[in-house]
């Protein structure tokens, strides 16, 4: 499988989750203040949404990775 081919099936891959879940969730670990021995930490849940045009433009680019290449080695 050639590296363009990979590329294209990541994208669509992405492409398709972007669409499926509209975003992902990540834990973000803080340290507010040491006073002393003792430490204070807080863990944020933070929300990043994947607009659906992000997801689409992924799929495209990724049948666009597939097709190409294809049709360059056709025409030599």
């Amino acid at each position: 499988m050639s590296g363009m081919k990979l590329v294209g099936l990541v994208l669509i891959a992405l492409g398709i989750l972007g669409l499926a879940y509209k975003g992902f969730t990540y834990t973000k670990s803080t340290s507010k203040t040491d006073l002393g021995p003792f430490q204070i930490r807080y863990s944020d849940k933070e929300h990043v949404d994947v607009p659906m045009w992000v997801g689409v433009l992924g799929i495209v680019a990724g049948a666009a990775c597939l097709v190409l290449p294809g049709m360059k080695s056709a025409r030599a």
